[in-house]
């Protein structure tokens, strides 16, 4: 079974002449325990093209001190990172391994560095003896096992938080280091210093990247980010993080709209098979996500109202037939990442990024591709939005109604891409559009939450209770729906206006 733990540390430059301030002079500490050498040694691993370094993920398989285990490493932003532990075997954890396919896929891992540490450990204490901050300092020994040769050693300060502790005793620990001339590292961790310091050095000095300026640049650069969206989410969902599973969603389903709005720069024979895995993808993952959306919806309903306007036991036979519908999604959603299917849907996203199909527009300047396209996204939705305006209320309009909300997706998303190249009225159009679309998404949402109301308040009236509350919170949902039909034409106009200017490129 795998832990998890939010590591928050700091990292700085030191060689063996480098002297420890007093560490007791720092604001809020009582006393400095020294607790002596500790020998470590931790073997890396990574895909033989270093897949996960590449993300600033590491896995190590480490002997030694009070954690000897495997541990994976995620990046949360500057100095922190999740850790996740889990028992120490001869192989790689089955729970760690299912981390990390989202990167490695069906490429095994191998052994890339072996790092041998002594660490000097000194425990800083507040004045209630509580643990503050653990300050080492490391003499590291790094060899090289794979994609490289040699090996390399250095000293480094590292001080870690103490659980739960306040990142800005982090300050004042750093504050006395660099008044004693300590500096701040400047690698990011001991895996990637070993790695820099031990792959053999290119004659050629590498070509520094190129700011995107063809329309296939730009739209590359808006798939590729979408694609690693949905790779970065995959261990999230599996570790169950919030929103989660939407945020990779939301990056399917941007991806495969490109894929659809830009069929002039990208091969749609080659396209439309991807597209449709997105499409299969994007719907296993709102099985979960739409009924939570949906019960948060109806639980917020419910505790608005008075409660001498909740007749019976309302709250309770909603929880009851939220968890009936629940059981078994999160269980469907990992199965289907660990599926066969999604697998090779994420080798797939691989090699359409190692070799997209451009077709010859993609070469021409981004501005009018971009633009155009958009448009044209931009006009699907006007029909859309005109056609449905035009229905009577009830089952027709609504239908038409969510029709319009996925068209005003894509028109939104596809303005997102050609933001880069057309600044300024590409952000008007995604804010405007972006305004419609949730406006279309309540209202779907309480098409939806309506068709739930009437499901409950039939089960109610079979069991002998009343169905006062459902039929009340129904009526409150037909009203709301109602409001945004209003308020559409207005939203709409506003969006057209933002479209047009977006269009012309003025």
């Amino acid at each position: 079974m795998a832990d998890s733990k939010r590591e928050i540390e700091r990292k700085y430059e030191a060689t063996g002449a480098t002297r420890l301030p007093d560490l007791g002079r720092v604001a809020g500490v009582a006393a400095v325990d020294h607790r002596g050498v500790m020998e470590l040694d931790a073997v890396y691993y990574d895909t033989e093209d270093l897949r996960l370094a590449a993300d600033s993920l590491t896995l190590r398989r480490r002997t030694g001190g009070d954690d000897a285990g495997w541990h994976l490493k995620f990046p949360v932003s500057s100095g922190i990172r999740d850790e996740i532990g889990a028992p120490l075997s001869d192989t790689l954890p089955p729970a760690l391994a299912a981390l990390i396919r989202s990167r490695a896929r069906d490429t095994p891992v191998v052994p890339v560095v072996r790092l041998r540490s002594a660490r000097d450990i000194h425990l800083l204490t507040g004045a209630d003896g509580a643990p503050l901050a653990e300050l080492s300092v490391d003499e590291v020994r790094a060899e090289r096992l794979h994609g490289g040769s040699g090996t390399t050693a250095w000293t480094e300060i590292e001080v870690e938080l103490a659980d739960d502790g306040d990142p800005a005793f982090l300050d004042a620990v750093e504050k006395r280091l660099r008044k004693a001339g300590i500096r701040p590292s400047t690698a990011p961790s001991k895996l990637s210093r070993a790695l820099a310091e031990t792959t053999p050095k290119k004659k050629e000095r590498p070509e520094p990247p190129t700011p995107p300026h063809t329309a296939g640049d730009h739209v590359l650069a808006y798939v590729r980010h979408q694609i690693t969206e949905i790779v970065a989410q995959d261990p999230a969902v599996r570790r169950g993080l919030p929103d989660a599973v939407h945020r990779m969603r939301v990056a399917t389903r941007r991806l495969r709209s490109a894929l659809r709005t830009h069929r002039k720069v990208l091969d749609r024979t080659v396209t439309d098979p991807v597209g449709a895995e997105l499409k299969w993808l994007a719907a296993e993952l709102g099985v979960d996500r739409d009924q939570e959306v949906l019960d948060a919806r109806l639980r917020t309903r419910l505790e608005a109202l008075p409660r001498t306007l909740a007749l019976g036991p309302v709250r309770a036979r909603l929880r009851i037939w939220s968890t009936a519908r629940r059981i078994g999604t999160r269980r469907r959603t990992l199965a289907v990442l660990d599926g066969t299917r999604y697998l090779a849907l994420l080798g797939t996203l691989h090699a359409l990024l190692a070799h997209p199909p451009l077709l010859p527009a993609a070469a021409g300047p981004p501005g009018k591709a971009l633009a155009r396209a958009a448009h044209k996204d931009h006009k699907r939705l006007t029909a859309r939005v005109a056609h449905a305006l035009e229905l009577p209320p009830g089952p027709g309009r609504d239908a038409a109604l969510h029709d319009a909300r996925k068209a005003a997706k894509r028109a939104r998303y596809a303005a997102e891409a050609a933001r880069p190249a057309l600044g300024k009225p590409a952000r008007k159009a995604v804010k405007r559009l972006k305004a419609v679309q949730s406006l279309l998404g309540d209202h779907q949402d309480s098409v939806v939450a309506r068709d739930a109301l009437r499901t409950l308040a039939v089960q109610a009236h079979a069991a002998g209770e009343s169905s006062f509350t459902w039929g009340l919170l129904h009526g409150q949902e037909e009203a709301k729906a109602a409001a945004r039909e209003r308020e559409l034409p207005q939203a709409w106009a506003r969006a057209s206006r933002a479209e047009i200017r977006a269009a012309s490129g003025s």
